[in-house]
């Protein structure tokens, strides 16, 4: 270690997610007890440019916060980060308040601004903290169990009045450029049709047909789980596919976006338990001197990734699940 670490920032950035909190409060207990400052960087790498906003955490200032959804960092995103200029404004106010290292909590754009920084002299650590359960040198993200849940809940709502007006009902979920929120919620809930950007598909023929031909062996209600990059890519809107699902069935077809009630709630057992995993992690490696890292899990066991080879990483869906999904949920 080249030099001793005093004070460590931590910041949350992007899409919140459930458990970030759990990871906040995981790495300001664990540094204090190492004797290590934390100081807290709100709304993102922009608390950290001309008008820093950074402030010291203790002990006490994260009581109570486990169970609450959200970040109490705040969160944004921020262009002027991406510059060479906005770069050299974060490293002297890192400086200025005498931060030697920082851990960033969010998804892979995040990361990105993190090895910027790395790449500059600051010491990083990143833990991923999305729904979309998308960083790809990750098993698992902080957020993406609790949001599972929220979708499961939300959809077997909607499920009880499809079931009593016999109807069929296309729900988008988010996942911009994944479908993993989308396949195992589809599953979960039994859904008839789950349909993912990893996957292309006709829609005459796995949508339309498939409905048909479950309605002639009894099926008189359906529910179609759509991933918000589908969505995007095709250029429609789930009320779009509801009306083709209408004119091409005569099924009564109704459409619902659950949008960003997926992102709040009080998060799971297992985020909570990941995100203290996790948080922890990160100040063991900054108190070691150590950065320019990825806090990660892989087969169930929590590790961690040189930060800028995690991002040359792959992640492709779970084309099995995807095939069980198809083989079981008719």
């Amino acid at each position: 270690m080249d030099k001793k670490i005093k004070t460590i920032g931590v910041l949350t950035s992007g899409g919140d997610a459930p458990g970030m909190n759990v990871a906040i409060r995981a790495v300001v207990r664990t540094a204090i007890n190492r004797g290590i400052k934390v100081k807290g960087i709100r709304h993102g790498f922009r608390g950290l440019l001309d008008k820093p906003d950074i402030f010291e955490l203790n002990n006490f200032a994260v009581s109570d916060i486990i169970d609450r959804g959200g970040t109490i960092l705040y969160t944004a995103r921020c262009e002027q980060f991406k510059t060479e200029e906005g770069m050299q404004i974060a490293i002297k106010n890192c400086k200025l308040f005498g931060i030697d290292g920082i851990v960033v909590i969010g998804g892979d754009g995040s990361f990105r601004g993190a090895a910027d920084l790395s790449m500059r002299g600051i010491l990083c650590v990143g833990i991923p903290g999305t729904i979309d359960n998308d960083i790809c040198s990750s098993d698992y993200s902080i957020g993406y169990d609790t949001a599972l849940d929220t979708i499961v809940e939300m959809v077997d709502r909607i499920s009880d009045t499809s079931q009593s007006h016999e109807r069929c009902t296309v729900v988008e979920v988010m996942g911009r450029g994944a479908g993993w929120l989308a396949l195992e919620s589809g599953i979960a809930v039994g859904a008839s049709v789950i349909l993912v950007p990893e996957f292309d598909f006709d829609f005459e023929k796995d949508v339309i047909d498939k409905i048909i031909q479950a309605r002639e062996k009894g099926k008189k209600d359906f529910i179609i789980i759509v991933a918000e990059g589908v969505v995007h890519n095709k250029k429609t809107s789930v009320e779009e596919m509801a009306n083709n699902i209408c004119a091409g069935t005569n099924i009564d077809t109704r459409s619902s976006v659950l949008g960003h009630v997926q992102r709040g709630g009080s998060p799971t057992v297992r985020d909570r338990i990941i995100g203290s995993q996790m948080g922890y992690k990160a100040v063991d490696l900054l108190s070691a001197g150590i950065g320019n890292r990825v806090v990660v899990m892989k087969n169930n066991k929590i590790k961690d990734y040189d930060i800028f080879e995690s991002q040359k990483m792959k992640k492709p869906l779970d084309k099995d699940l995807y095939l069980i999904a198809n083989e079981i949920n008719k």
